[in-house]
């Protein structure tokens, strides 16, 4: 996050804005030389140019294995997307079970995790489960680029059992920075067949974030448990998954042979194997464009329910709003502030990643929602 984009006072929520490209600074992480064994280049993204400010590649161009943040994301200006804020709405669930809930990517930021869950009286002023037998779904990415991901699990762990207890569940699926993270500490610098030149967990994992002291923290009930994790789920006629792409088709015709297969690639253990099943997850976009709502329908089609509601892709780049490098704060030229989940693809898609990464907002919301 950008320092001193969010601030909070006594008994006050967080104070949020969008950072402007100028506020970007290269993190540590960025500065890795690309050495003989990691990574290396495979060309600009297709979507755009890699020349964008903190970008800290030789030549300009990305390694295999890095994926686009708010450096080098292109912005799509795009007229036909709505940001919707949300109401409230009162629950709907069938056969007496409790409102549905969805969290957007955390990425280690666990303060704001806790005071967005307590903002929806999900948990009390301890941290602890206060909402009887609700569901909470996480959808995926606990864990890069912000500073605490081992305690962001820890904390979804917990809530688990604690919901559990409570007549409620509290659930989470696998993101693309979940397969990383086990990905480096399985393989580490193993060379793994990428297609474009050789690539390793370990640089992957640097490259998009990783932290130091999560690895150190990183202890065996962790990898079991996100190695555990469903990939696809549908909950109330909503279709919940991690990454905005259609490339879990790839994976089984239905949700459950999905998510079979996904386990089962992480049980055999496999480098290459892991590798590509990490490179699919972390493909995004397929929904934003002209095609956008026709990708969707395949996938809704194939698995079941009447939408579509995932994280992995920052809300402010599926509306092609970031603000701009010249901007200053007292200009108000800013950026949008995300204030609720986008609705796009012709009403089909929930985009759920407010981009708390890049100064945003970290979402937590019932569903429905009201167009």
């Amino acid at each position: 996050m950008v320092e001193g984009s969010m601030t909070q006072g006594a008994g006050e929520g967080p104070v949020v804005r969008t950072a402007t490209l100028r506020d970007f600074r290269v993190p540590p992480y960025a500065q890795v030389p690309v050495q003989s064994g990691e990574p290396g280049p495979s060309g600009p993204p297709a979507d755009g140019p890699s020349g964008h400010p903190g970008n800290a590649f030789p030549d300009h161009e990305p390694p295999e294995g890095y994926t686009p943040t708010e450096r080098d994301l292109p912005v799509i200006n795009r007229g036909d997307t709505v940001q919707v804020r949300v109401d409230p709405v009162e629950p709907s669930a069938p056969d007496g079970r409790g409102p549905l809930y969805v969290v957007g990517d955390v990425h280690g930021y666990l303060d704001e995790l806790l005071a967005a869950l307590a903002a929806q009286d999900l948990i009390d002023a301890d941290g602890h489960w206060a909402a009887d037998n609700a569901r909470l779904w996480f959808l995926g990415d606990f864990t890069d680029r912000g500073p605490d991901g081992i305690g962001v699990i820890d904390l979804v762990m917990r809530l688990s059992a604690e919901a559990a207890a409570a007549g409620g569940y509290c659930k989470a699926l696998m993101g693309n920075h979940e397969l990383l993270l086990i990905g480096a500490r399985r393989f580490g610098d193993t060379p793994v067949n990428s297609g474009a030149g050789t690539a390793t967990f370990q640089a992957a994992w640097l490259l998009n974030g990783g932290q130091r002291t999560d690895m150190e923290r990183l202890q065996d009930v962790h990898l079991q448990w996100m190695s555990r994790l469903d990939a696809v789920v549908e909950e109330d006629e909503h279709l919940l998954m991690h990454s905005d792409t259609t490339a879990y088709l790839d994976y089984g015709s239905t949700i459950e042979d999905v998510n079979d297969t996904v386990h089962q690639i992480l049980t055999r253990n496999d480098a290459d194997e892991c590798w590509d099943l990490f490179r699919k997850l972390t493909k995004r976009f397929a929904f934003r464009d002209d095609g956008g709502p026709q990708a969707v329908r395949e996938l809704l089609s194939q698995y079941g329910g009447q939408r579509v509601v995932h994280g992995h892709s920052p809300i402010p780049y599926l509306l092609g709003e970031v603000g701009t490098e010249d901007a200053s704060d007292d200009e108000g030229d800013t950026g949008p502030v995300v204030e609720g989940p986008h609705v796009y693809a012709d009403g089909l898609a929930i985009a759920m990643d407010g981009g708390v990464t890049m100064a945003g907002k970290l979402l937590v919301v019932q569903l429905p929602l009201d167009n």
